[in-house]
């Protein structure tokens, strides 16, 4: 999945090695998407990552659940 087509992502040289993050923080989105995969409702992801917003975490659900190929 290409990260640096959703809006809520940046890479920065230096910072965690350039991979895709939530912008602002050090957080992977897949970290994010995992453990949504694994059960943990968005407010519990919120809790987990209280810097980034229950908004944000929607937006990276919305946008990940669009990169799924179509079966």
């Amino acid at each position: 999945m290409n990260w640096l087509e959703c809006d809520q992502i940046e890479a920065v040289p230096g910072k965690m090695g350039g991979r895709p993050v939530v912008k602002g923080t050090r957080i992977e989105p897949d970290t994010i998407i995992q453990d949504f995969e694994l059960g943990s409702p968005v407010e519990e992801i919120h809790e987990n990552f209280p810097t980034v917003p229950i908004d944000t975490i929607r937006k990276l659900l919305t946008f990940a659940h669009a990169q799924q190929p179509v079966l």
